[in-house]
């Protein structure tokens, strides 16, 4: 029996999520409530300039929230993802399921 193809639309996978930095990133705060910058970092294996770009573009979609906070002389960023981050990482994967499934 031939599969349908006809509903697969690779127009519908979220571009911003289809990287695989940021496939991995969304992966990662899918799973926890937040997590600092340097522990995605490591779990990624990322400079800290290509960690930045990808979480500001996420960031700046309203994927994810950082909050910043300030301890003594240090200071953490944590990420975490929004309802709106979750929504669109929820769509990607029932549209990416469609052409692995």
């Amino acid at each position: 029996m031939t599969p349908d193809i006809s509903t697969l639309d690779y127009r519908k996978l979220d571009n911003l999520i289809h990287s695989r930095i940021r496939l991995a990133l969304m992966s990662i705060l899918a799973r926890v409530d937040d997590i600092s910058f340097f522990d995605l970092k490591k779990a990624l294996d990322a400079s800290d300039g290509n960690l930045s770009t990808h979480l500001s573009k996420l960031e700046n979609a309203g994927y994810i929230a950082v909050c910043k906070a300030v301890e003594g002389s240090k200071s953490e960023s944590r990420y975490k993802l929004t309802q709106k981050g979750l929504e669109a990482f929820a769509q990607y994967i029932i549209h990416l399921e469609k052409f692995v499934g």
